[in-house]
């Protein structure tokens, strides 16, 4: 008898850890709703549209901020031409895993 009340609370016992551990794992997903698989490839696309923005004879000179948010790319800030916001787009637009590119960029002149 108290070799099947051991195994019975052992059960229970195993039974309790495995539903603590499920709704462990299952919070893992960030508030966003972003896996971590997505968080990291927007870090990456970030990262390379960021750099095309540096690496631009033109728009490195002015403010512009790159957003990215499930490959979605949105792009704020100043330019000096229509010219210099188009090349940015199709460089970003050519990055791995880039969804779309959205630009809000103004436009503004040197100083």
């Amino acid at each position: 008898m108290t070799n099947s009340r051991s195994l019975r609370q052992k059960f229970i016992f195993m039974i309790v850890l495995m539903v603590f551990g499920l709704a462990l794992f299952s919070g893992c997903a960030s508030m966003t709703g972003e896996t971590a698989g997505e968080n990291i490839d927007d870090s990456t696309i970030h990262t390379q549209a960021t750099a095309a923005v540096v690496k631009d004879p033109d728009a490195h000179y002015f403010k512009i901020d790159v957003t990215v948010t499930r490959g979605e790319v949105v792009l704020t800030g100043f330019v000096d031409s229509r010219q210099t916001e188009d090349r940015l787009v199709a460089k970003i637009r050519a990055i791995r895993g880039v969804k779309s590119v959205k630009s809000l960029l103004s436009l503004e002149k040197k100083k």
